[in-house]
């Protein structure tokens, strides 16, 4: 197990409580375990990054799959509560505290990834180009954005959560200037594969 914990941003300030008061956010079900091996396939040991991982299930998911799995999120509580989480089978994913909107990205152990993660995070981003522009540095030719959140409209209008999800524009700008995008809904989520 390799943490690293560097994170001191706006980011870190609002979710490091939540975490450190444990807090807990949609799990992983076996729908979406589905789609993401159908989307992505085996990793045959190929970097993979998950941003936002929280506690570590995508992460654990993408190890499980073969990935070569680094899992980053601002919070030093979520990455210890990913880190002491048992592996499962596979590789044993890396934790790495870090702001993927701020912080240098020369600090991931992976020059370039072959799938990079993020869940439930996107709608959360405020400067969505400047990410999308860190994302596509980050991602080796050929390779998958993988894309899992909330879209507008899915829940009933008195729904207290209904906030959480993204806009049609900003649905527009995430799949803006990629060479094929694939889309499949669970319920009030949205999966995006992304190539560049």
């Amino acid at each position: 197990m390799n943490t690293t914990a560097t994170a001191s941003t706006a980011a870190a300030a609002y979710w490091e409580p939540l975490w450190a008061a444990g807090c807990r956010y949609r799990q992983l079900e076996d729908t979406e375990n589905q789609l993401l091996g159908d989307h992505l396939g085996p990793g045959r040991a190929r970097p993979a990054l998950d941003i936002g991982c929280g506690d570590g299930a995508l992460a654990r998911r993408l190890a499980q799959l073969g990935y070569r799995t680094t899992g980053i999120d601002c919070s030093p509580s979520a990455i210890a509560l990913a880190a002491a989480k048992a592996p499962g089978p596979g590789r044993v994913p890396l934790w790495q505290c870090m702001d993927i909107t701020t912080d240098d990205l020369g600090t991931l152990p992976e020059p370039a990834y072959a799938v990079i993660t993020c869940r439930l995070v996107y709608r959360w981003i405020d400067d969505k180009p400047t990410f999308l522009d860190r994302v596509r540095r980050l991602l080796a030719p050929g390779g998958i954005f993988w894309v899992v959140t909330e879209i507008a409209g899915r829940r009933p209008a008195t729904d207290p959560l209904q906030d959480l999800s993204i806009t049609p524009a900003q649905a527009e700008l995430l799949t803006a200037g990629w060479s094929a995008v694939h889309t499949a809904d669970l319920d009030v989520l949205r999966c995006y594969a992304l190539r560049p």
